[in-house]
């Protein structure tokens, strides 16, 4: 055989020619390329930390991506001992989860708005979680606990003094070591039993005193805990029964005197997704804990950390979303099926754009609370915090489920797979609906807020008041929501009807009030109309899809989804 035949049987073989399949969507900012969180964060009085917020997306874009990859492909591995049989109960994670703690922490994800309680702080540092999600999901849920933690803390000004000063500095120290030999601590939480679930009256840990009893002692905790989120933070927010009723301390991984503090680790769970983050199984076994404020008050304590760590889940979901649109956008503009480019396929782009509009209704109301919270010192603010976190919780997450599986399902198989991040998206949307107190629970949660504070209902309203006339739709459904409201008959039975009315409304009117005229107009009449679907891809036929995807769309000028060989 010659040279030329032996060249041709080469070629006949040669089965792996790749073509038609688009470049990764890698190598750029996260936040300039990134128009709508832009709009909203320069709509909600951010702008000033755009130069922060720009420094943060270029990380995400480029190192950070490959590091949530690593740390979701090594998942943390649980050391109870050491080599000598000494009782250490230590996770090892992967350096990959390290950089992107460091990251988070040294950029303000964790402090800025109780270091810099400015207009907009905490609007930029929503934006901060929400591009920190799309690095990696995991890593957040001590992020988030951290951030959190700072006003359930101040319940106990002499732990607040000692502790608050670590917690929101920019250091991250992820070694195994006491607290108080570090500049910078993370903290936990963990509430959860096996027998209660989301009832945590039902929760059968005890909490005796060291010495004397009262604020800001230390007592000595027993019982399990079947949560424990994070097990590595320097300590935890804990509830436990004094007496009949429960109380929240903060329990430190070590003593004061530098021993161990018999916290232990029972095994991880290996959970479906939020694989880079480490959930335990723990028990008390005598650990040392300080009361944070008064005996039989930790529910009251703790909400405080609790409300801030359903706002955040609300972050992360419109997070989701909003990476799924993007990869599903970008995935269709780099291919080609039946003749012509798959995002211009008119079908294909009745779903991108639905998407697209789903995913930024999400980030509007979310970073809408993110105002709100600037603003606390307004009772009106305040009440609408305490109102639409709940509603906010319960939609954003559930939908993001939906979401994600519609986008993945615009990638294909390839989506499929763990090199693509759709799929790490999929695994990741339920953990936020779950957390936090679960659907129903938001739902009860909120009945009550309503019917206890009157004043949150008439903050409620009034946001809603502020479209009033800006679409026929959005009038006749506000009407019809009044009407339920006024009908007290089998309320709790009906309660996610409810939040499914006052999501959507909530949703239109903030795009109504603040939002791009195009958006607001397209998802007023894409979710308020009678003949409204929660299927993505069906939308009215007349809707501009192509320019709202080409919105969100990321502005890559030197990149194209086309791969070129």
């Amino acid at each position: 055989m010659d040279h030329k035949d032996m060249a041709m049987t080469a070629s006949s073989q040669d089965t792996h020619h790749v073509f038609n399949q688009p470049a990764a969507l890698e190598h750029f900012n996260a936040y300039d390329t990134n128009a709508i969180l832009r709009n909203w964060v320069r709509q909600f009085e951010g702008a000033w930390a755009e130069s922060q917020l720009s420094a943060f997306g270029h990380h995400v874009g480029h190192t950070l991506l490959e590091a949530g990859f690593l740390a979701n492909k090594h998942s943390p591995e649980f050391q109870p001992h050491d080599r000598f049989g000494y009782r250490i109960d230590q996770v090892d994670y992967h350096p990959a989860y390290h950089q992107l703690m460091r990251h988070a922490i040294e950029a303000g994800h964790t402090s800025l708005p109780w270091t810099m309680p400015r207009p907009g702080a905490h609007v930029a540092r929503a934006a901060m979680a929400f591009l920190h999600t799309q690095a990696d999901p995991g890593s957040g849920c001590p992020l988030t606990m951290t951030f959190a933690s700072v006003p359930a803390i101040k319940h106990q000004p002499d732990l607040a003094e000692q502790w608050l000063p670590k917690i929101t500095a920019t250091h991250y120290d992820g070694s195994n070591r006491p607290y108080f030999e570090k500049q910078g601590v993370t903290i936990g939480m963990a509430m959860t039993e096996k027998q209660g679930g989301s009832d945590v009256r039902a929760n059968t840990t005890l909490a005796t005193p060291v010495h004397a009893a009262g604020p800001g002692k230390n007592y000595r905790l027993t019982g399990h805990k079947w949560f424990c989120s994070a097990p590595m933070c320097d300590a935890f927010l804990v509830l436990a029964k004094t007496g009949e009723q429960l109380s929240c301390f903060l329990v430190p991984r070590w003593r004061e005197d530098g021993s161990k503090n018999p916290m232990h680790i029972q095994r991880l769970k290996n959970k479906l997704g939020n694989r880079s983050n480490a959930s335990a199984e723990i028990e008390f076994r005598g650990a040392h804990g300080w009361l944070l404020g008064e005996e039989g008050r930790g529910i009251r304590t703790i909400i405080d950390m609790v409300a801030l760590t359903r706002y955040d889940c609300m972050i992360g979901s419109s997070a989701l979303m909003a990476q799924a649109a993007r990869e599903a956008i970008w995935h269709t503009s780099g291919r080609h099926v039946f003749g012509k480019n798959l995002h211009d396929q008119p079908l294909m782009r009745n779903v991108l754009a639905d998407l697209a509009l789903e995913a930024e209704a999400a980030l509007a109301v979310t970073l809408r609370i993110a105002h709100a919270l600037d603003q606390q010192e307004n009772p009106k603010e305040d009440a609408l915090v305490r109102s639409a976190t709940g509603i906010g919780k319960y939609w954003i997450c559930k939908r993001a489920i939906q979401h994600s599986a519609e986008a993945m399902e615009c990638i294909g198989g390839v989506g499929y797979v763990d090199e693509n991040v759709a799929s790490r998206l999929y695994r990741e949307a339920p953990v936020n609906s779950i957390w936090e107190g679960s659907g129903n629970v938001q739902c009860l949660d909120l009945l009550r807020v309503l019917q206890r504070e009157p004043e949150t209902l008439n903050a409620l309203f009034s946001e809603f008041e502020s479209a009033k006339g800006l679409h026929p739709l959005f009038d006749q459904q506000l009407a019809r929501l009044k009407q339920e409201f006024a009908d007290q008959h089998q309320i709790e039975f009906r309660a996610r009807s409810i939040m499914e009315h006052l999501a959507l409304l909530w949703q239109s009117a903030t795009l109504l009030v603040y939002g791009d005229p195009q958006i607001a107009q397209a998802f007023v009449r894409a979710r308020l109309s009678e003949h409204s679907s929660y299927q993505f891809g069906t939308l009215p036929a007349d809707i501009d899809t192509q320019s709202i995807i080409a919105r969100a769309l990321p502005n890559l000028p030197q990149q194209s989804p086309v791969r070129h060989r």
